[in-house]
């Protein structure tokens, strides 16, 4: 058997990639109205800290929904999110 070792690092962005895939694989089924991921998921999707979920969720930037002390967040308003604030580029030929 062959062994591949790679820094620590490395490793744990590799873990997070096959984490996100692993979401989004999962929830290819439903729809993203119907998918909810909690605030980890959401600050490491985003890849923001703690205080920038809090700030946005302040801000009412984002909807959320809370059940004790656990926050959730729909999908599609994520998605929405993100689509808010795509800005597009302006010039298609540039060189």
């Amino acid at each position: 058997m062959e062994a591949i070792i790679i820094p620590k690092d490395q490793f744990h962005d590799l873990i997070t990639k096959v984490d996100l895939i692993h979401l989004q694989v999962s929830i290819l089924h439903k729809r993203p109205e119907e998918v909810l991921i909690d605030n980890p998921e959401f600050i490491d999707y985003m890849h923001i800290s703690k205080r920038t979920a809090q700030t946005w969720r302040d801000e009412r930037r984002i909807p959320f929904t809370q059940i004790g002390a656990k926050i959730y967040y729909k999908l599609s308003d994520v998605m929405k999110l993100i689509e808010q604030n795509t800005t597009r580029n302006l010039t298609s030929d540039v060189r």
